[in-house]
């Protein structure tokens, strides 16, 4: 029973540890290409390296870290054509999704979500951006859980982490746009209107390749800045503590 409770007890930790740094990588708080100092991480966050280790393993299956035998793990760099890639993984997932949602989720699921997008839509001047892209990623999300798919549900989680600062950034450009998109695909699928539904989820998620190119490069600028203005607000704390 002993080894029972502390295997239990590590895994919590491991699992702590894998939300911690998921959110870091996925926010660039290691910035790209970055290599990970494994002893100064696990002496920030209080722990041994063996779960941290097994933390970051995790990490780099899920597709945010790389790892070398010789050097470590490493924040994976923003690649154009992965980028590209899970925007495209994600299209097809949600458009599959809409065509079995059509078909399977009731009268009070679709109503659910309109009501939904109705509250939201309440404060959405006021809202940070942060706010909206988890507003942005929840209505996403209760469409594809339409489908009573699970694989499909923990597909689009792992897309969205991965792109979560481009697509940061589009809201940023497209916020005026995003509620409205939602509305039309919501009353398209109350409608039971399956190529309707599509085509406006379709357009709603589609970029091109030099859309791509052009978000992955500014965002890149945005992660430097933002990491360099955090570092110097820190410096100025200690500073003058």
């Amino acid at each position: 029973m002993k080894n029972v409770a502390k295997k239990s007890t590590r895994q919590s930790v491991v699992d702590r540890l894998h939300t911690e740094l998921r959110s870091m990588a996925m926010t660039f708080h290691f910035l790209p290409g970055e290599r990970l100092n494994e002893a100064i991480l696990a002496k920030e966050l209080g722990v041994s390296r063996t779960p941290l280790r097994e933390a970051l393993n995790r990490l780099s299956t899920e597709g945010f870290l790389t790892f070398s035998a010789n050097n470590g793990f490493f924040r994976k760099p923003l690649d154009v054509k992965e980028i590209f890639d899970l925007y495209e993984f994600r299209l097809n997932l949600e458009v599959s999704a809409v065509k079995l949602a059509v078909e399977r989720a009731t009268d009070e699921q679709l109503a659910e979500i309109e009501k939904f997008l109705a509250e939201s839509a309440r404060e959405e001047p006021s809202r940070s951006i942060d706010d909206l892209v988890k507003l942005d990623e929840q209505f996403h999300e209760m469409l594809i859980k339409l489908t009573g798919n699970v694989q499909m549900l923990h597909s689009l989680r792992n897309i969205n982490a991965r792109i979560q600062f481009v697509r940061w950034l589009d809201m940023t450009e497209r916020r005026s746009e995003t509620q409205s998109q939602h509305k039309h695909i919501a009353r398209a699928l109350r409608k039971r209107d399956r190529s309707e539904s599509e085509r406006l989820l379709s357009d709603h998620i589609s970029h091109r390749l030099d859309q791509i190119i052009e978000k992955v490069e500014r965002s890149y600028g945005r992660i430097f800045v933002r990491n360099r203005q955090a570092t110097l607000s820190q410096s100025l704390h200690n500073n003058s503590v």
